[in-house]
């Protein structure tokens, strides 16, 4: 059985380790947990991780943000993986920083990467794990605020956080959408 488990981000070195870039982040602590290696492929890198009897493709588009959707498609048709088996990892800045959030489906609550994706799939029914990042900004400051660079305070926690979601990756591609999201939300 095969997961498709997409990071959002952004590609370049300006975006790294920026608030938008968390998908990308934590996909690249469960590689370097799993010892394997991202390579560049068509619209993302990817890599492969074996987890008892499962794949798990994961991709960090490089088709920016604001084509994730594209990216994704593609995957999932070349992989053959069903939107079920699809989970998309994305900031958000309506929860806290730090609150983590597994979704069978929602809305795209103003993400240009979760609008494309929408757009491109023409549904919203897809699984999400949301990374809170706050909304420490103030009015007409949200762009900065999203790609701008982690505090010193938040930097910190980061690892921890990002260890905790891959646990939920995996209890999701193991456990199934129910029972990691009574095991996790609201923790």
């Amino acid at each position: 059985m095969k997961y498709l488990i997409v990071g959002l981000g952004n590609i370049g070195n300006e975006y790294q380790h920026t608030r938008h870039n968390i998908g990308f982040t934590i996909l690249d602590a469960f590689a370097k947990a799993s010892n394997v290696f991202f390579t560049e492929n068509r619209y993302g890198a990817t890599c492969e991780v074996k987890l008892k009897g499962r794949t798990l493709v994961l991709l960090k588009p490089s088709t920016f943000m604001n084509l994730s959707g594209n990216a994704l498609r593609y995957w999932m048709q070349k992989e053959n993986i069903p939107i079920e088996q699809v989970l998309i990892v994305v900031d958000d800045i309506a929860l806290p920083f730090g609150t983590l959030r597994l979704k069978p489906k929602g809305s795209d609550a103003g993400h240009n990467g979760l609008k494309n994706i929408q757009e491109i799939l023409g549904h919203s029914d897809y699984a999400r794990l949301r990374f809170g990042i706050g909304a420490d900004f103030g009015k007409g400051q949200q762009v900065n605020y999203v790609l701008g660079k982690w505090t010193d305070e938040q930097a910190l926690l980061i690892p921890d956080k990002a260890e905790k979601c891959v646990e939920i990756i995996k209890s999701f591609c193991l456990a199934g959408m129910q029972l990691t999201m009574t095991q996790f939300n609201n923790k």
